[in-house]
């Protein structure tokens, strides 16, 4: 047929209306399920990503961002993610709003390995629980649909990476101290340290980090760290106020690599901290040591939450992958950063000898180990400050929380970070 034939004789045929648009022909009957998930830059690393499009057939898309970012994000448009990667303190804040929804934890294949630390608040039998959020406190969906202690199928989150946190300071400038003995969070308003001080930008964080130093340097008491008064946050920020004012912080850090960036610089000498920037410091050459405080360590908890709006196909992947996360290699992966996961025994397997008795049995390095990144972060002999993991988590002062007085506290911190 001519070709002026065919288009006069194709003019005459009537087209199907859904062609107009072409979603039935772009639409694929078996296309991967995509998951959204949002966080911070902690545990949303691209390695991490592939590793688990991979071995799981799905798509995954990460919207890292600041802590107090992604908190409001998740916060106020839940529609925007299927899975949120956070810390505890976050919890109260995303349960209230309606963000959440609960986690069945029949569909969580390792949950009998989750230990004790997340399910009750003790890592072993006499460990100190800490004040504040400690996880199995707001772990568990009660009957009244409150999140409490008491264990039920359903909970909040997903227990997952955690890790205890203090300060970091320059062996070069500070001598060295005893773990557990003469290190102090009063360190942080140490006169000699003028000028040359840092503390992690986080209402939620750093108000701690002030409150166990001016309790240490025996400025205030606190009837319950964890859950400050109003009174108690106003003598707490008027002592801190005051320090900023007189030049005492050089100021507040907002992520990891400007806390490292701070200290190669020579801006600071001593800081509030988390373990990647102490060991990414170690691995530039930098005597940093992380302290272990003889008052106790700042702990959180990482939550891995289910949108509120997430149904069908995407909750099945955001299972998959919450699965995934329990499932041994992404433990051994963040343990090369100085964390922790919640059933350690699975990612042994994926750990050298070597790594593990370092990271977790609290053993001097017996060789040089690598970071996630493929440098040297641990020099052979290294031993890791504050000892073995049950160690660490038996001496925990207070956990990253959302204080009853959250809201009041809001203002007080953006007033010491201007002033």
């Amino acid at each position: 047929m001519r070709r002026r034939q065919f288009i006069k004789n194709a003019a005459g045929i009537a087209l199907p209306a859904a062609i107009g648009g072409f979603p039935a022909i772009l639409k694929a009957e078996n296309a991967r399920p995509t998951i959204r998930v949002m966080g911070t830059h902690v545990t949303l690393q691209e390695e991490l990503r592939l590793r688990a499009e991979k071995e799981l057939g799905i798509n995954i898309q990460f919207y890292p961002g600041g802590s107090a970012e992604v908190l409001m994000r998740a916060t106020t448009n839940p529609s925007s993610f299927d899975l949120y990667e956070h810390w505890s303190n976050s919890i109260r804040v995303l349960w209230n709003a309606g963000a959440i929804q609960s986690i069945d934890t029949q569909r969580i294949q390792y949950w009998n390995e989750i230990n004790n630390l997340s399910k009750n608040g003790q890592i072993s039998e006499g460990a100190k629980i800490g004040r504040g959020d400690a996880p199995h406190r707001i772990l568990y969906v009660q009957k009244d649909k409150t999140l409490g202690r008491e264990p039920s199928q359903n909970v909040s989150f997903l227990p997952y990476v955690h890790n205890t946190d203090s300060f970091g300071y320059d062996s070069r400038y500070i001598d060295v101290g005893e773990p557990y003995i003469t290190e102090s969070w009063g360190w942080l308003l140490n006169d000699n340290y003028s000028g040359k001080v840092a503390i992690v930008n986080e209402p939620t964080i750093g108000i701690f980090d002030l409150a166990l130093a001016a309790q240490a340097k025996g400025l205030m008491t606190f009837n319950d760290i964890g859950n400050m008064s109003i009174s108690e946050i106003d003598q707490l920020f008027e002592i801190a106020i005051d320090y900023k004012k007189r030049g005492h912080f050089r100021g507040v850090w907002s992520s990891v690599p400007h806390s490292v960036e701070l200290m190669a610089n020579n801006e600071v000498i001593i800081e509030s901290m988390f373990s990647p920037g102490a060991s990414a410091l170690q691995g530039q050459g930098i005597p940093c040591i992380y302290a272990a405080p003889k008052e106790g360590y700042r702990a959180w908890h990482g939550v891995m939450c289910l949108s509120s709006q997430t149904r069908g196909e995407q909750e099945d992947a955001a299972y998959q992958f919450m699965n995934w996360w329990l499932s041994g290699y992404p433990g051994a992966f963040i343990a090369r950063q100085g964390y922790y996961i919640s059933n350690p025994e699975r990612s042994k397997q994926f750990m050298s000898p070597e790594e593990w008795d370092y990271w977790y049995a609290g053993k001097p390095a017996a060789t040089s180990l690598k970071g996630t990144d493929g440098s040297i972060s641990v020099a052979e002999g290294s031993i890791r400050t504050g000892g073995s993991y049950e160690q660490r988590f038996s001496n925990v002062a207070v956990w990253n929380s959302v204080m009853d007085t959250y809201d009041y506290t809001l203002p007080k911190w953006k007033e010491f970070v201007l002033s």
